[in-house]
């Protein structure tokens, strides 16, 4: 199948969708039955048939942790002949980051960007700044470095305050603030810090984690993000066995150009 549109995240190319890695690694964002449901779901085998069908589909890119479950999936999937590149988000359970950015380095990724739930709480705590570092060892380990937040105003001390971040993954709702609620003007605040930065934004929860209806919220995220932005979209193949092909058709019919 055709490709989809692209953006540039440092030197690489990669589709204006991504597949996310929150259902494969169980997490839900709704309830603990559905994410134990989840969980159940995705073996490793039905994980690697779901990038396969992504491939296929025209997704180039998969954005997931970098811890040992998803490292080892992705290491047989590319045994395999798997093509999907990995985006990856640091795992915040570790004792040492910097050896968590290293290990997703060697481990293929082709860029990384600190955990949103972690960045977060630390700029609560008054202690963002701690992060700028983290973006340095990303950038040391030959990463493009991102910084995943729920909390607009995170961008705008980061770019205030010269974190050197080569991109930014924002979500459409402020699960920092109101934990699982979601409000549409969350989603308004987000795409306005998107319009006003000049850098590449993975967007994600544009679906309030499966509460939105799809068509609409395809329509909204891609009318109000930038041509250099992109989507990220988990998938649950169990209930909606064409997920993949339909979250496809609706970005083919919402990005200008394609």
């Amino acid at each position: 199948m055709e490709a989809l549109s692209k953006i540039r995240i440092g030197n690489y190319s990669v589709s204006r969708l991504i597949v996310g890695g929150n259902p494969f690694s169980g997490n839900s964002h709704q309830s603990g039955q559905l994410s134990a449901d989840m969980r159940d779901y995705y073996t490793n085998e039905k994980i690697k048939e779901t990038l396969r069908e992504c491939e296929r589909c025209g997704i180039d890119t998969i954005q997931a942790r970098g811890d040992n479950h998803i490292m080892r999936m992705l290491n047989e999937y590319w045994n395999e002949g798997g093509q999907l590149q990995w985006i990856a988000q640091t795992a915040s359970e570790r004792a040492s980051i910097p050896a968590n950015i290293s290990q997703i380095a060697s481990c293929g990724a082709i860029a990384c960007y600190h955990h949103g739930s972690k960045t977060d709480k630390l700029f609560k705590e008054g202690k963002l700044d701690t992060v700028k570092d983290m973006l340095a060892v990303m950038k040391d380990n030959g990463m493009p470095a991102g910084l995943g937040t729920h909390e607009p105003e995170v961008i705008k001390y980061a770019e205030d305050n010269n974190f050197d971040a080569d991109f930014y993954m924002l979500a459409f709702y402020n699960l920092s603030k109101r934990n699982e609620t979601y409000l549409p003007e969350d989603r308004e605040a987000a795409c306005q810090i998107i319009q006003q930065v000049d850098k590449p934004f993975l967007a994600f929860k544009i679906m309030a984690a499966g509460r939105n209806e799809a068509e609409e919220s395809f329509e909204y995220a891609y009318e109000n993000i930038k041509p250099t932005d992109a989507v990220v979209i988990g998938i649950f193949t169990k209930y909606q066995p064409g997920q993949v092909q339909e979250d496809v058709e609706l970005s083919r019919r919402f990005i200008k150009g394609d």
